[in-house]
Formats: C-alpha cells, structure tokens, sequence
C-alpha cells in the first residue's frame, strides 16, 4: 500500500503545480481526508511549529515592508549595483542572496530584479547571465538565514529526536556553502550564451520595430523608488532585532530560562520586532496584511499545512518499510539523502516544506546529524521547473528575451546555475560538517 499512497502524493503534488499558490495546502488536506476516510489511516502530525515560525518571521518581515524599510534596502543595492556595472553578474545575484538572508524570504528579490536587467543592458551584457543567478540566488539564501523557517525546521526536528542542535550550529555550515556556491554559480555565468552583439537570434528579433521600441524604449528605472521616512526607523529597528536573534543564539543556554528552546524564542522575537518597528513609526495594522511579503508568507503556511502534513501520514504509516528499503544505502553512502532531499523539493515549493518532510525520515534512518547538516542546501530543487515565481519575475523582467523557459521546458535559464551553485553549497556543506567541524 506505501506505493499506492505515494502515488496519491504524486498525483496531488502534480495537480498542485497546475494551480499554484495555496492549492498544495488545500490539496495536501484533501490527500489527508483521503487516507483516513479511504485508507483508515490515523493523521500524521501537522507542522505546528514550522508554521509559527513563518508566522512570526513574515509579520516582522512584512511589517518592515509597510515602513518602507525593504524599500530601503533595495535602494542601497540599486546604489552599488550601478556604482559597479560591469560586475552585475557577481552584484546581482550577491545582492538577492543577502536581501533574503536579512529578510528571510526569497520573495524581497521582486524590486531589485528590473534594476539588475537595466544595469545588465546599459552596459551590452546579456541579462540571461545576471537575472537567472539572481533568482537562484535569492533562494540559496533561505537556509543561510537566522530567521527563515529553513534553520527552525532543522532545531525544531532536533529537539523532537533529543539532539542539541542550534542556530549557529546550522548557520556555520549553510552561511559559508551558500555563499560559495553563489560565487561559483556566478563565475559560470560570466561567459554563459553570447553576447547581445553576436547573438544572431537576438539581432534578428530586434529588425522588428516592435521588439526593438520594447527593448530600447523602457523607462529608465534610476531613482524612481520613493523612500518613506517610516523607512529608516523601521530598517533600523529589524537589523537590531536579526542581531539581537544571533546574540541570544550564541549565548542561549545563559539567555533563555531552562525548557525554553531557540525554535520558540525566535517565534516571540520577531514578534516583538514587528511589535516595536509598529510603535515606533506609527504605520497603520492594514498596510502590514496588504503587503506582498504577508501574503506570500501566509501562502507558504497553508502550503506546508497541508503537503507536509499528508506526506507526514504516509512516511509515519510506512516508516518500517521505508526504513528497511532504503537504510542499507544510506548506511553505506549517507550523503545519498541529498539526492532524495533535492528530489522532494524538486516538486514542493519551498524549502521548509522539504525539510519538515525529509529531515524526521532522516533522523528515522539513523543518519547522523553532521551528514543532515552538510546536505541542507540540496533542499532547494525547485528551480527544476521554471514555473517559481521569481524566476517567472526574472523572464518577464528581461525584454530581450534571453532568460527564458526552454522548448522542452527543462533546459531553461535556471538550470545550469541552479545546479552548479546547489551541486557546489552541498559538497562543501557536507565537507564543512562532516571533516572541518
């Protein structure tokens, strides 16, 4: 029955990707409904704590948004970017991977990715090399962060299995391989496809007035982002309260009182940042849930929901066959699991979903926790199919038409960077926790 039941997964995951957005969450739950009034399957245990911390991250992260202050910070980046054009291929995507690492949400890369396709023409470059690291970069960055959902997944799962892993112990490892892997993905893209001039598909496109007046006749983006003066104090406020996260991190067992874990305090912080950064610029409640970062954050909480919890009842129902199946290769070659990690995410949206799916199946097996450490960065997969909706911002962005979903689907502009710089964050995770650490 493991495989009818997986097959009920697939089809749900796949019918997901057809609609969208909360449709895995609402799917998810009715793969749930399916086992227990089908099957007579007990219900596996929602993410409950996962979901908490993405609730509390997204309304600190979305209240910065209505201050202006994520404004803000696109604005600095704009400034470097345009100080240093000819190294769009590096700024960019460095730029998307530290806005995510500071918000902890791939989803702030929107208002930087026309400014890097601006910079990247005005200076002949073919965007196709900027934009689509760009857009993998900015999801490198999720477990790189103190306060995405990623590293939460990792100490919550931790804690349930009786092993003391906290943030810095996750941040050590993902923050260096990451930021490797971005650099690496970057220098690949330096020469990647030809330049705009020698491009004969491109010089063809532009003989058509339409294209050409497309392409060349864009409005000059400079300095048209209007800064409010909520922005300043609210930028300020949310960097004192990520370094505040870090300090309590570093120093938890003397901070926190006893029982209270890392997982939790980061849920009360970050409320309590979003609290102050709201006293003290005085925006109004309703600007903070009409923000684009609240309303992909509370997409991310709906879909973890329900795929994470229905995937949770089929491994629990089936854990003693999926271990007996699969634990004489992971004994042998435990970096295996990455391969399977990169799998999962390849069809779930989002990272912390994979986590929460995968890491307990991990932990079950008896890998060890160095082996799950090293290989967090395999849990982004998702730029296998190009339908995410930073790398559709990224296409739509580019109007010469470089970045762009391939004939077969599968051989578009994400592909090769998001293999190169994922393939590169993972071998070094793991050379980082299981040799150096």
């Amino acid at each position: 029955m493991f495989w009818v039941h997986l097959l009920l997964l697939l089809i749900i995951i796949f019918i997901g990707i057809r609609y969208g957005g909360v449709a895995f969450g609402l799917l998810g739950g009715l793969g749930v409904s399916i086992l227990v009034f089908v099957f007579g399957i007990v219900p596996g245990t929602p993410p409950v704590s996962v979901m908490l911390i993405i609730l509390a991250v997204v309304a600190a992260s979305a209240t910065l948004e209505a201050t202006g202050g994520l404004s803000l910070l696109v604005k600095y980046a704009e400034k470097l970017l345009r100080k240093y054009p000819d190294l769009i291929v590096y700024l960019g995507p460095l730029c998307t991977y530290t806005l995510t690492v500071l918000v902890g949400t791939g989803h702030s890369v929107y208002p930087l990715l026309p400014v890097i396709y601006d910079v990247a023409y005005k200076k002949r470059i073919r965007p196709e090399r900027p934009l689509a690291v760009s857009s993998v970069a900015s999801q490198m960055g999720i477990t790189a962060s103190p306060i995405a959902a990623a590293a939460a997944v990792v100490m919550a799962t931790a804690t349930s299995n009786n092993l003391d892993i906290g943030l810095i112990d996750v941040l050590k490892i993902t923050m260096p391989a990451t930021f490797v892997g971005v650099l690496v993905a970057a220098t690949f893209s330096l020469k990647r496809g030809k330049d705009l001039d020698k491009d004969q598909e491109f010089l063809k496109r532009m003989e058509d007035p339409e294209f050409r007046a497309e392409v060349t006749g864009g409005q000059d983006l400079e300095g048209q982002v209007q800064i409010k003066k909520t922005a300043g104090p609210g930028l300020t406020i949310f960097l004192l309260g990520i370094l505040a996260v870090i300090i309590i991190a570093l120093f938890s067992k003397t901070v926190l009182p006893p029982k209270v874990g890392m997982s939790v305090a980061i849920q009360f912080m970050m409320l309590s940042v979003g609290a102050i950064i709201l006293l003290a610029t005085n925006i109004k409640p309703k600007d903070i849930v009409h923000s684009k970062v609240f309303i992909a954050g509370m997409t991310a909480v709906i879909t973890i929901f329900g795929i994470a919890w229905l995937s949770d009842t089929i491994i629990e129902h089936h854990k003693p066959y999926i271990i007996e199946m699969v634990s004489e290769m992971v004994d042998v070659f435990p970096w295996s699991f990455a391969f399977a990690m990169f799998f999962v995410s390849m069809f779930l949206k989002s990272q912390a979903a994979a986590l929460t799916i995968m890491l307990p199946l991990g932990f079950s097996l008896g890998i060890s926790s160095d082996v799950l450490l090293g290989v967090l960065p395999s849990c982004y997969a998702y730029f296998f199919f190009p339908f995410y909706p930073s790398d559709l911002a990224a296409i739509s962005f580019d109007r010469t038409g470089t970045t762009r979903i391939g004939k077969y689907v599968v051989n578009h502009s994400f592909m090769l960077p998001g293999f190169t710089g994922v393939g590169t964050a993972t071998v070094i995770g793991y050379l980082l926790s299981t040799v150096i650490y």
